[in-house]
C-alpha cells in the first residue's frame, strides 16, 4: 500500500465529489429543454438523465483519456495537483449553481489542472496536445451547436410547413423524449469520462496503476455517481436553461438537443473534452432565433457567457492556491 494511501483516499474522494457536482449541475442541461417544453416531468426527466449519463460514459474512453494523459504531465505532478484541481471545480460550480448559472465542468475541470499544475511544476506541467483539443472543443460547442440547432430548426419548419400545428406538437413530443435521452447519453459519454481520466491519474500516481489504463470498476463507480448527482439536484439549472433563455416548443427542444448531441458524439470520437454546456446552449440559442433574434433573452445569455469566461481564471487560481496550501500542510 503507498505510504501516502491517507492522501490517496481524499484525493480520490474529492474527484468523486467533483463528478457529483458534475452530475448535480451540468447534468441538467441534457434535459432541460425537455422539462420546459412540458414534454416529461422533471422527476421522469431526471430518472432518464441519470440512467443514460451512467450508459453513456461507457461508449468510450477517448475524452478520459485526454485528460488523464493530456492536460498536464504525469511525470512532474502528484496527487495534490489532482485534489487541488478538485476543490476549485467543487467551489466555483457549486457557488455559480447558487445563482442558478451553469456552469462548464470542462473548462473548471481543464482550467483547475491547469493551475494546480503550474503551482506543483510551472509551465513544463503543461502539455499543448491536451489544450489543443480543449481549443477545438471550444469551436465545437460554439459554432457547431448554434448552427446544429439552427440548421436541423430550419429543416423542420421547411419539411412541417403544410402539417398543422396541432400534430407537429403531438410528434415532436415524442420525438423529443429520443432527442433527451441522446443528449443525456453524449454527456455521459464526454462530460462522465472527464472524472473518469482524473480518478484514473490519481490512481496511477498513488501507485495503485502500474500504467495509465481505465479499469471497468473506475468507469461503474464514477458514473454511478454522477447519476447519484443528477438524481438529487439541478431544477435551478433546468430552470435557466430549458425557461430563461427562449420560450421554446417541442420541435426547437427536439432541434437543440439533436443539433448539441450530434455535436457531442463527433467530439467525443475524436477524444475532444468539450463543454456539454456550452453546446446546448449555443444550440438552444440556434433553434430559438430561427424565427427572430428578439425571441432569445440576451440578457440571460450574457450571464451564462459571463460565468463561462470566468470559469478559466477563478478556477485556476482557486486551484493555484489551495496547490501551494496543500503542499505547506502535507
Amino acid at each position: 500500500m503507498p505510504e501516502y494511501s491517507f492522501g490517496l483516499y481524499l484525493v480520490l474522494f474529492l474527484v468523486l465529489a467533483a463528478e457529483f457536482v458534475n452530475g448535480w449541475t451540468d447534468a441538467p442541461n441534457a434535459i432541460a429543454t425537455v422539462v420546459s417544453t412540458r414534454v416529461l416531468s422533471p422527476r421522469k426527466a431526471v430518472v432518464l438523465a441519470t440512467l443514460l449519463n451512467i450508459a453513456g460514459a461507457f461508449i468510450g474512453t477517448a475524452v478520459a483519456t485526454t485528460i488523464g494523459k493530456g492536460i498536464v504531465e504525469a511525470k512532474v505532478i502528484n496527487l495534490t495537483t489532482i485534489g487541488a484541481a478538485m476543490v476549485s471545480i467543487v467551489t466555483w460550480s457549486t457557488i455559480a449553481w447558487r445563482y442558478g448559472l451553469p456552469t462548464s465542468e470542462s473548462h473548471a475541470l481543464v482550467s483547475g489542472l491547469t493551475g494546480a499544475g503550474l503551482a506543483t511544476a510551472g509551465p513544463s506541467a503543461l502539455l499543448w496536445s491536451g489544450w489543443e483539443k480543449v481549443l477545438y472543443g471550444i469551436m465545437f460547442s460554439t459554432f457547431l451547436g448554434f448552427f446544429g440547432g439552427l440548421i436541423i430548426i430550419i429543416a423542420i419548419y421547411w419539411s412541417c410547413k403544410r402539417v398543422s400545428p396541432g400534430k407537429v406538437k403531438r410528434v415532436f413530443g415524442k420525438l423529443q423524449i429520443l432527442s433527451a435521452a441522446f443528449m443525456a447519453l453524449g454527456h455521459g459519454n464526454n462530460d462522465g469520462q472527464k472524472f473518469i481520466g482524473a480518478f484514473t491519474l490519481a490512481l496511477f500516481l498513488g501507485g495503485i496503476l502500474p500504467v495509465f489504463a481505465i479499469p471497468v470498476w473506475v468507469i461503474i463507480l464514477c458514473s454511478v455517481v454522477m447519476g447519484i448527482g443528477t438524481s438529487v439536484g439541478g431544477y435551478r439549472i433546468i430552470k435557466t436553461m430549458g425557461m430563461k433563455i427562449v420560450h421554446l416548443e417541442p420541435y426547437q427542444g427536439f432541434a437543440a438537443e439533436t443539433g448539441a448531441a450530434i455535436t457531442i458524439q463527433i467530439a467525443s470520437a475524436f477524444g475532444i473534452p468539450l463543454s456539454t454546456t456550452h453546446t446546448i446552449s449555443t444550440s438552444i440559442i440556434g433553434a430559438g432565433s430561427a424565427k427572430r433574434l428578439s425571441a432569445v433573452r440576451w440578457g440571460v445569455v450574457r450571464e451564462i457567457v459571463m460565468a463561462w469566461v470566468l470559469t478559466f481564471p477563478i478556477c485556476g487560481g482557486i486551484s493555484y492556491l489551495v496547490c501551494i496550501i496543500f503542499q505547506n500542510l502535507f
